[in-house]
Order: C-alpha cells, then structure tokens, then sequence
C-alpha cells in the first residue's frame, strides 16, 4: 500500500467529518449554497461496510473490486487501504491500482481479450493473473507472456440478469478440453477457473451451477498436466436497493463446501463491483431550468443526464428514483411514475438532461410537485455503479464532483489502517536495508532467490496486518 501520511493526503481536501446521513448532508451543502451545480455525496462509511459484509459472509472469497464499475480515486484508494484486490481490464486500471501501491499479486487481469501492449505492460508489471478463453488469446499470450498464470473462463449464465456476458465471454464447459490441451502444449500453466454469471445477477442458485462446473473444468485440467490452484467466482452480486448478498453467500458457501472444501489448497477470488460501491454514491442535480408544455404537464432541465451519470438508463436499463428537496432544501416528496390525473398540488413532468440532443430524458411521465422549478433540488440514491465509469462529457458538461464523507468511527478506524501501512513499510526497509542502501537497492542487489523472497514477503506480510488492524478498529 502506498504510503499516505494521513486521511486528508488519501481523499484531498474536499472530504467531510460528521455523524450525518447522505441526505441531511446534502440539504446542508445546497442550503449554505457551496455547491451550485451537481455533486456526488461519497459515503465513505458505505465503502467500509461493504468489505466488513463481504468478509463476513464470505470469509473464504477474496474480494477484486471491479474498477470498472466505479474508477472514483477515492473508491480505490478506499480499498486499496482496506487490502482488498482489483479487477483490472486494461493498462490504464492496471496503472491506477499500481500507482496507489497495490502489489502485483492483488490484481487480476480478467479480460479473455488482451491488447498486446497492455499485455507487455503487465509482464513488466508482474501482474501474471489474467483469464483467457480461446486458442488465439493463448497463442498471444504464448509470445508476449509465457510466464503468466492463466484462468481459463467458462460460460455459466444466470437466467436472470441485468447485463449478461455469456455471448462475448467465456467457453463452455463441454468445450473447455482442447484449450487445456492446446496450454499444455503450448508450455502455458493453467493456474485455475474464472467465470462471471451475468452483471446485476438475479438467480443466486446460479453459483450452484457455475462451481461445480469449474470443479470439473479443474480435474480436466489437470489430466493436461496444469496444477489449477485459484478459482474466480466473478461477478453479479447485486448493490443498493437490490442486495441480496446474504442468500447469495449461502448458495456460494454450499457449493464451495461441496466441491472446493476448506484446506483443499484452492485460493478462491471474486470480481465484485455494484455490490461496493452502488449505494456509496448519492447524486444531487439541480433543476436549471422549467418549461411548461401545457396546464398539465411540465419539462424539468438537470445539468446531468444520458451522457454523464445516467448513462446506466441506456447502458443496463436501470431504474432511476429521484427525491425532491422543497424550497427549504428539505426531502419531501419521492419522484414517482404517474398513475392518476394530476391534481391541484402534483403534476406530470418529463426530467431532461443538459445536452443538446433530444435522447438526453432521465424521466418520462412522473408525478412532481406543481410548484417545483429552477433552483430546486432533486437526490438520486443508489447511483455508484456504472454511472460515473461511462460518463461522455459530450457537449462540454462535466461529470459531477465526488465529495467523500465519512463518519468519525470511519476517520479513525481509516487513519488505523494507514498507521499500521507505515509501520509494516518501515519494519520492511528496515529489514531489508543493509543500513545504508535504500529498500530498493538491497533488493535489487540481492541475489535472484533474495530478491524473489523479498517481494514475496512484502506481499504476503501487508494483508495479515491490515486484516489484524481491521478486526481491532471494527470492535471499537
């Protein structure tokens, strides 16, 4: 982990101390009018607790966290700190997660489709963790990264699920044999099985399924002569309103107690991503503008829309809610879908977005208060996930600003976790320095074997320590 002196080196000074909710923080921020266009109220504590859930329910999975779904430097930087992994796609997330100081053995390179200099970059890197799914991809691999350890993935669709990527991504099971062979043959090591259910996955049942095809992928691989060792469950688990990672940890629990009981010596890995980070993120958008279309119905302007945060509406379909704030910055009134005529105090309202194209609508036929117009507030819950990630900044309007809060007990227990990172950092140079070379210098100076078991063990020696200041903070 990187080193950061204190908490205001790790999220900058825009963050916030107090005991407050999201939306008592919001009506304090438009009210005292520091914020004039929309923002995003981070909840730092959010972030926490989704890792505490996560290690509780499923204390044999480690989590990495999907960068994709939210890249917020202050998401990374939050689990980066708590020790979690990354799920990285690209050379650009790879180079994030490793510019917070994240060891190479923390991130997971799960793309099957690999550009060939990202895949340079992470041979230099010693990120050797990455999936593939086709003869071409290990041929590729073959020649540019003969060393890294591969995770062939299969295809296991869940029967419901907001964004299923079975089409583009993964093998079938039954198909699984001649990549096997062709790695073998190929001098590759096959190090595991990697699948992903589906994005916002409603079938929990499905891990049922998809483990215990990966234990028979397992035993095929190793007829091939591959010593599989990892298996990565993916992704799917659904956040904010929709978490239903309780009874999903229950179906993930049984079947790994069945086919990959615990000290079988298979290290277990996941991909989550809205699970973390969906209900962290609270937006507020201003009304800049009001246009009457006739006694009954209103056109209602946001400075964000289909191109910044709402992109998820024509991405993955999502259901957008938006609350409204009176004139007193007050919530009051939850903007719900019309279902009677309007009435002397509601009416009906299309949300637009600020851009000039005609597909920026946010919200189509949905009941508002009559009186509601520019300068008033609306707050959006549950919007962490693939919101920011695929914002455009077409026509010129930013994607909004990220304020983190966090709760006092947060502060303390993320300042904890940053002692206890500077002192493993310290013991570490103090152990491997001769006295007089740096860090660096005594592990470049040692002989191979030296040097190998010198980043094994600053690998391996951080997550035991974070893990151990994790349980005494969280029992404060």
């Amino acid at each position: 982990m990187k080193y950061f002196g204190d908490v205001s080196s790790v999220y900058g000074d825009d963050y916030l101390v107090h005991d407050d909710g999201p939306m008592d923080a919001i009506e304090r921020l438009v009210s005292s009018e520091e914020q004039t266009s929309c923002f995003y109220h981070l909840s730092v504590d959010a972030l926490v607790a989704r890792v505490k859930t996560w290690r509780l329910l499923l204390p044999r999975v480690r989590p990495h966290y999907a960068v994709k779904c939210n890249p917020d430097p202050s998401v990374l930087r939050t689990f980066a700190l708590m020790g979690i992994g990354f799920d990285c796609a690209s050379k650009q997330e790879i180079s994030s997660v490793l510019g917070l100081g994240v060891a190479p053995s923390r991130i997971v390179f799960a793309h099957t489709i690999k550009v060939a200099s990202a895949l340079k970059y992470a041979r230099v890197q010693g990120v050797r963790r990455m999936t593939f799914d086709s003869a071409m991809e290990l041929g590729k691999i073959a020649r540019l990264y003969p060393s890294a350890h591969l995770l062939i993935r299969i295809r296991c669709d869940a029967t419901s699920v907001m964004c299923p990527l079975g089409m583009k991504f993964g093998v079938l099971p039954s198909d699984a044999r001649p990549l096997l062979q062709l790695a073998a043959e190929l001098g590759l090591s096959v190090k595991g099985v990697a699948f992903h259910v589906g994005s916002g996955c409603s079938e929990p049942q499905v891990f049922l399924r998809a483990i215990a095809k990966a234990k028979e992928v397992f035993a095929e691989a190793e007829e091939f002569g591959h010593c599989p060792d990892v298996l990565d469950i993916g992704g799917g688990f659904l956040g904010g309103d929709d978490d239903n990672l309780e009874e999903t940890a229950g179906y993930i629990n049984e079947a790994l107690d069945e086919h990959f009981p615990e000290g079988c010596g298979v290290d277990v890995i996941a991909e989550p991503g809205r699970y973390m980070v969906s209900s962290a993120f609270t937006l507020a958008t201003p009304i800049i503008s009001r246009r009457d279309v006739n006694a009954a119905s209103t056109s209602l302007f946001i400075d964000d829309g289909l191109y910044g945060s709402f992109n998820c509406i024509m991405y993955e379909g999502q259901k957008v809610r938006a609350v409204v704030l009176d004139e007193d910055h007050t919530p009051v009134t939850p903007v719900e879908e019309c279902a009677a005529a309007p009435t002397e105090d509601m009416m009906e309202a299309t949300v637009w977005g600020p851009t000039c194209d005609s597909i920026d609508k946010v919200l189509e036929r949905v009941r508002v208060p009559r009186s509601l117009t520019a300068g008033q507030w609306l707050v959006w819950r549950n919007m962490g996930a693939y919101t920011l990630a695929g914002a455009s900044g077409f026509n010129g309007f930013p994607a909004p600003q990220v304020l983190p809060h966090m709760a006092r007990r947060t502060l303390l227990f993320l300042q904890g976790l940053l002692e206890q990172s500077r002192d493993a950092k310290a013991a570490e140079e103090e152990e491997l320095s001769s006295g007089v070379a740096s860090d660096e210098e005594a592990i470049a100076g040692a002989a191979p074997s030296r040097r190998k078991a010198a980043v094994v063990k600053r690998v391996a020696m951080r997550p035991a320590d974070l893990e151990k200041v994790v349980a005494f903070y969280a029992e404060q």
